[in-house]
């Protein structure tokens, strides 16, 4: 994420400025940003451009009051990602390609987000759009939907989190086996593999993904963040370690002005006023 301490502007400020991403805030739920990537002429394929603007909206959106992220393709695009830009990536030489790899990508721009990412698959993600759908905290993708790992196909592999964040989600042989193969998964065995967490029809799709960001968005800001850390923890540490950083996160939010609102509005029956601190 961006270190810059000056202010970036709120979130649909830096939206309105960008040509490949949109962003409302409050539209659908109060304290949920929606961010809709609109590259409609390639479906979505993340070329340098809306790679940058992503990460614009999202530095805008960490240092806001949102509380939880949709992320989406626009209806136009008829995709969620369809890929990388392979015409950027023909025209890349090996140190390009090294440059254009550092960290942190747009992958870890979502996986590192203070607030949680609900990944909305409307559509086909696939390569880079897999793998952006891997950094979300959880993926509810609509009937349809198709998602995969194709790069093997073009004699190279995935480079974007894919052969490290597919494991920890589907288990390393049906990581394999979509790498591997290149194969595409609708998006009823995606969510039999463990790839997305819920699947649901056109009707019912976008309800259940702003259902979902509400239940979150009504939580404490801070216990949000710190549960989030916590749960990431649990495929990047030893048992023992992870159990010692809740216990510290869990510690830390005993220092909070939210933790004493949240028990004190449970004792008197009413809903708490998260002050986010």
């Amino acid at each position: 994420m961006s270190d810059e301490s000056e202010d970036v502007g709120s979130p649909e400020t830096v939206g309105a400025e960008c040509d490949t991403v949109n962003v409302s805030v409050g539209d659908r739920v109060e304290n949920v940003a929606t961010v809709t990537l609109s590259r409609p002429d390639a479906r979505n394929a993340l070329n340098a451009q809306l790679r940058a603007e992503l990460k614009l909206v999202l530095d805008a959106i960490e240092a806001s009051d949102v509380r939880v992220v949709v992320l989406t393709g626009s209806a136009e695009s008829g995709a969620f990602v369809a890929g990388a830009d392979v015409t950027e990536l023909r025209e890349r030489d090996s140190l390009e390609q090294r440059e254009a790899s550092e960290r942190p990508r747009v992958y870890e721009y979502v996986d590192d987000l203070d607030q949680p990412v609900i990944g909305a698959i409307n559509g086909h993600a696939l390569g880079g759009g897999c793998e952006l759908a891997q950094a979300c905290d959880t993926r509810i993708a609509r009937e349809g939907a198709k998602l995969g790992q194709p790069e093997i196909n073009l004699g190279i592999m995935p480079g974007g989190g894919g052969t490290q964040r597919l494991p920890r989600l589907v288990g390393e042989g049906q990581a394999m086996k979509l790498i591997l193969s290149g194969e595409l998964v609708d998006a009823t065995e995606a969510r039999n593999i463990g790839l997305v967490d819920e699947v649901h029809d056109e009707e019912s799709f976008e309800d259940r993904v702003y259902d979902l960001a509400e239940s979150m968005a009504e939580k404490s800001p801070l216990a949000l963040e710190f549960a989030k850390k916590a749960v990431k923890a649990s495929s990047r540490m030893e048992l023992d370690q992870g159990i010692e950083y809740e216990a510290e996160l869990f510690a830390h939010l005993f220092a909070s002005e939210d933790k004493n609102e949240g028990i004190d509005a449970f004792f008197e029956d009413r809903d708490p006023e998260w002050e986010g601190k």
